[in-house]
């Protein structure tokens, strides 16, 4: 299975950005320990702070032969209705992520504006939240 991993603005920086919340494991890190873990799926990933750019990208995600998605729309969660519909156009698997509960910060995170556009949410595991995302998407959908 080949899924796509996309990550939302100011996910750039994880490992630097507000550890206290985010965890100190950086991107790379992460993506490498995934693929480690998960050799018989293709993991591919693309970030950008740039909400135009994350459309582009989703809107090609059938074209490159992408089977899922696991994304983490960070801010855009609350505010995007553009993300919203373009995850709503896709007819695939998508899981979102979030590191933190979002439920559990401030008023306005708890409104997610994508979760009823999405197969399923994982808000509150950190980072280990992509790791469940991939293990759900690789071996339960084989």
């Amino acid at each position: 299975m080949k899924i796509a991993i996309v990550n939302g603005p100011n996910l750039g920086i994880l490992g630097r950005r507000q550890p206290q919340i985010y965890g100190n494991r950086s991107w790379d890190d992460i993506f490498q320990r995934l693929q480690q873990r998960f050799p018989r799926c293709t993991l591919v990933y693309f970030q950008s702070n740039h909400e135009g750019q994350v459309i582009d990208y989703l809107e090609s995600l059938e074209e490159q032969g992408i089977e899922a998605l696991i994304i983490n729309p960070g801010a855009w969660t609350h505010q995007s209705y553009a993300i919203r519909d373009a995850l709503a156009a896709l007819s695939m698997p998508i899981v979102e992520v979030h590191i933190s509960n979002i439920y559990a910060r401030e008023d306005f995170r708890a409104h997610s504006l994508t979760a009823p556009v999405v197969t399923a949410q994982l808000s509150g595991f950190g980072t280990e939240g992509y790791r469940l995302a991939v293990a759900y998407l690789c071996e339960e959908q084989l």
